[in-house]
């Protein structure tokens, strides 16, 4: 039987309520934050110190967490807030 793999859909920031959020989207979120708290990929989160995962969601097909992540990225800034403070109201 084949294992079962997960999707994530994610936002990070590089502090309480700040001006950068940065949605992606991953298979494996303990690497990817670990690569994004050290710096180790060039590129945005880089650029902006972005080291602080606020938000994620759990996918079972990579094209349903595509999707949610596009339909994210599509969202004004103040939606993306309220989405993130429905799971972590304090930004920890």
């Amino acid at each position: 039987m084949r294992e079962t793999r997960l999707y994530y859909v994610y936002i990070m920031t590089n502090g309480p309520r700040s001006h950068v959020l940065y949605t992606a989207m991953t298979g494996n979120p303990t690497r990817r934050v670990f690569e994004h708290k050290n710096k180790l990929v060039p590129g945005f989160t880089r650029r902006y110190n972005l080291t602080r995962p606020v938000y994620y969601e759990c996918f079972s097909h990579a094209g349903e967490a595509i999707d949610r992540e596009k339909e994210i990225k599509g969202w004004r800034r103040s939606k993306k807030i309220r989405l993130i403070e429905s799971m972590n109201p304090h930004w920890h």
